[in-house]
């Protein structure tokens, strides 16, 4: 493995996660990026950039850990620059572009980006109220979440249909996205399903772009059949560690309620039992989601071959003491001790031919997705067979993806 980040832009990023970057904010006073909003799926709050490589990511900028970081941000030969304290200019990087329709009203009236956000290159929607577990005296939310920070902040807390699909719209139409993201807290009575489906259905019937859903494990896993076919392509279940004990003490609510048990069988079931749903194009992927750096890195590696194994692909964050956070004070892991999470994260995916990196315009800010984990093996060429795979893949995804967003548009006109 290429180990000089000056060389390497997955290993590079992987370091930023876990040490952050010192900043002038002036310095992008001036500069078209994104304006750093704690709202980022209640895991991150930083800096929206693309590394060489064309890799996104999400930079800790205010966590109490940056101030020891090596990395700063700089203007050098009039562009913006990473520097390490030691190894001197690393490489350029370009903040993310902020769209127009950023600083956009609905026709409600509200700023659109307190509706929806761009994660990456997706559009990232809570359109419900707050996650009940931060209601709960005393307080049962995930030790390191944000996100009962962010509604009423960053964030709205009451998100009509019409709004969604107004943002949805024009994020399509200015920003090119191709996937929205629908994220729920827990909710009693499970009603997250109930709540999100109305916006599933419109925002499908006026775009056909790829939709996801991440919520807690329903109790009716029939249900996910019916998602399927109104035209969800992608379940995601963040049940953030593997190790029993580490789940209990990080995620008291979601192990009360549900426990660990209840969120693999989900991912199992959904990765083994829905099928196709009969319409021209929907692909579906399901997703184990897990946090590196709160449990020992074995146990990371257990939870991506286990999720692996039963045909699902593995999200892996890297743990952020986020302000405000039970966690705020508990440092992030060490680069050297997750990167042979990412390595295998990759690994398992290629052994297993799973669809990774196959959805068009999809870059994630949040995460080391698993197709970048390639720059952090041994051996790269181990799999050249299999990317070449992918590549067809991901070529048929562009072509038909495009044609049905094209067949939705003129339906709608």
């Amino acid at each position: 493995m290429e180990t000089d980040v000056r060389k390497n832009p997955a290993l590079l990023k992987l370091d930023l996660y876990c040490r952050g970057i010192r900043l002038d904010e002036s310095l992008l006073d001036e500069r078209s990026g994104r304006k750093i909003l704690r709202t980022r799926a209640g895991l991150g709050s930083g800096l929206e950039a693309i590394l060489p490589g064309g890799l996104w990511t999400n930079i800790p900028v205010r966590e109490f850990f940056v101030e020891d970081s090596p990395y700063t941000l700089m203007e050098h030969d009039e562009e913006l620059w990473i520097r390490h304290a030691e190894l001197g200019w690393v490489s350029p990087i370009r903040l993310s572009p902020r769209p127009p329709w950023y600083d956009d009203k609905t026709s409600s009236g509200k700023l659109m980006t307190r509706i929806g956000s761009l994660q990456g290159t997706y559009l990232g929607v809570y359109p419900s109220k707050v996650c009940e577990y931060w209601l709960e005296q005393p307080k049962e939310q995930c030790r390191f979440c944000s996100v009962g920070l962010n509604l009423g902040a960053d964030d709205a807390d009451d998100k009509s249909v019409d709004e969604v699909v107004e943002v949805v719209l024009a994020a399509q139409r200015e920003s090119g996205i191709t996937y929205v993201d629908f994220n729920t807290g827990h909710y009693d009575g499970d009603t997250y399903l109930d709540i999100l489906e109305p916006y599933i259905r419109r925002v499908k019937e006026a775009t056909n772009l790829l939709i996801g859903v991440q919520t807690p494990p329903h109790r009716d896993l029939k249900r996910y059949h019916d998602l399927r076919r109104m035209g969800v392509n992608r379940v995601s279940f963040c049940f953030e560690l593997f190790n029993p004990e580490c789940f209990q003490k990080v995620c008291p609510g979601k192990h009360r309620e549900y426990g660990l048990d209840r969120y693999l069988a989900a991912v199992e079931y959904c990765a083994k039992e829905v099928g196709p749903t009969g319409r021209s194009f929907e692909p579906w992927v399901v997703n184990g989601e897990i946090i590196a750096g709160l449990e020992p890195p074995e146990d990371s590696i257990k939870a991506i071959d286990w999720i692996t194994s039963v045909g699902a692909v593995p999200t892996v964050c890297v743990f952020r003491p986020l302000e405000g956070t039970d966690y705020k004070d508990v440092s992030p892991p060490k680069t050297e001790d997750v990167v042979p999470v990412f390595r295998r994260l990759y690994e398992a995916c290629m052994e297993r031919s799973l669809p990774i990196g196959a959805a068009p315009n999809v870059h994630v800010s949040l995460v080391m997705l698993p197709e970048e984990g390639r720059w952090l093996q041994h051996d790269p060429q181990r799999f050249r067979f299999g990317e070449l795979k992918l590549r067809a893949m991901r070529k048929y995804f562009r072509y038909r993806l495009g044609r049905e967003m094209r067949r939705a548009s003129a339906a709608n006109a």
